[in-house]
């Protein structure tokens, strides 16, 4: 059950602050709370030292911990005052920690790495496995995003086929578009459904959603390029895109579906990575 929280990573790094006044524009704005994690490594305190310390190393990264939660509550602070802002330092491995702060929550905002050539975001182990093992949507703020906080431009860009995380990434796409004010763009590659009806079974797999959501508007693009393709041809002019963690045809012991996986390394704007029956 959810407690309506945001969850953001907080590591020190840009990426993570990026992440923060993210979450926090957000949360704001849909009265939620937010929560600042930092997790102390606890396979770093395990390693072995080459002479005696006069500091407890772990109680050194405690400190820290606790500095850098402070200044990412401070960067919330600038995009929503009156935001309710809870801090929690856990040691435990990066992961496990992350996997289990967001346990309960609606959403885990990461911050990622800077852009490497040819526009490949370096996304790091931590990511991967918490995108994939997290038992709510994921989102990921890229560190190079404009400094005009939240994005207010572009529509909400969504993947759809016809799996259960699809579906998922369809329904967040819709209440993502309808908070921000702005359109969608509902992407499908052809193959998915075959060469013949791919255009009508896809409008009725969104026609529930168009009523639900009428302030909405859609526009529905079904080509014959791959998921992802078509995702990141959409994505230079949108402010969101949102994916499901594994489409229809990828083998179920798969970690993250491979339209997914291109999406979160190519797309320039955020990213959410939504979780389908079969995940989490």
């Amino acid at each position: 059950m959810s407690d309506h929280t945001y969850v953001v990573g907080v590591d020190g790094t840009p990426g993570a602050l990026r992440a923060v006044r993210w979450a926090a524009a957000m949360a704001g704005q849909r009265e939620r709370g937010l929560r600042l994690v930092h997790v102390v490594d606890d396979v770093t305190l395990r390693y072995p030292r080459p002479m005696p310390m006069r500091e407890d190393p772990g109680a050194v990264l405690r400190a820290r911990g606790h500095r850098l939660l402070r200044q990412a509550r401070d960067a919330a602070a600038e995009f929503a005052p009156q935001l309710s802002v809870s801090l929690t330092l856990v040691t435990a491995t990066v992961v496990s920690g992350l996997l289990s702060a967001c346990r309960e929550a609606d959403l885990l905002v990461l911050g990622t790495g800077e852009l490497r050539p040819l526009g490949r975001v370096l996304l790091g182990s931590t990511s991967i496995a918490v995108a994939v093992h997290a038992a709510c949507p994921v989102a990921l703020v890229r560190t190079h995003l404009a400094e005009d906080f939240p994005p207010s431009d572009g529509p909400v860009a969504v993947a759809v086929d016809d799996s259960p995380s699809s579906d998922e990434a369809v329904a967040i796409a819709f209440d993502e578009a309808s908070w921000r004010a702005t359109g969608l763009v509902a992407v499908h590659s052809r193959s998915r459904f075959g060469a013949e009806g791919g255009e009508d079974a896809i409008e009725r797999r969104l026609a529930g959603w168009r009523e639900k959501y009428p302030d909405v508007p859609v526009d529905l693009v079904v080509d014959g390029r791959s998921p992802a393709e078509l995702v990141l041809d959409r994505a230079d002019r949108a402010q969101l895109v949102v994916v499901g963690s594994r489409g229809r045809g990828e083998f179920t012991g798969m970690l993250l579906g491979s339209t997914s996986q291109t999406v979160m390394s190519y797309a320039l704007c955020p990213v959410i990575v939504a979780k389908g029956r079969e995940n989490g």
